[in-house]
């Protein structure tokens, strides 16, 4: 009964995903006055469901090997290690997602004083 759930939450995602590869390469194809046929469409979704099954996996091993069973960004930072370009940018927007959860707290931790 669960391998029937899971393969139906599985189905939906892939066709979701098939979706927006879909929407994503028709705004590309109407830019660059291009056609391409769904069978192109359909491998890509392929090849993206292929890395994003991978990029899961390591993720999981990730996290597993440092003793968690939650997934975090320095998980995601270690999978980017190889791709210079890509773990800066994902260090940068870490940094300042970080950065505004601090100016947030220190805001609200300044109402509740004035308050008193």
């Amino acid at each position: 009964m669960a391998d029937n759930a899971d393969e139906d939450v599985q189905e939906r995602l892939k066709a979701a995903l098939w979706h927006a590869v879909g929407k994503m390469v028709d705004e590309e194809t109407l830019r660059r006055n291009r056609n391409v046929t769904p069978q192109y469409i359909g491998a890509l979704t392929e090849m993206v469901w292929s890395q994003i099954e991978n990029v899961a996996m390591d993720l999981e091993s990730f996290s597993r090997h440092a003793g968690r069973s939650t997934i975090t960004t320095d998980d995601v930072l270690l999978l980017a290690r190889r791709n210079a370009d890509l773990h800066g940018i994902i260090k940068d927007f870490v940094e300042q997602e970080k950065a505004t959860k601090v100016t947030k707290a220190s805001k609200a931790k300044g109402k509740g004083k004035s308050k008193e």
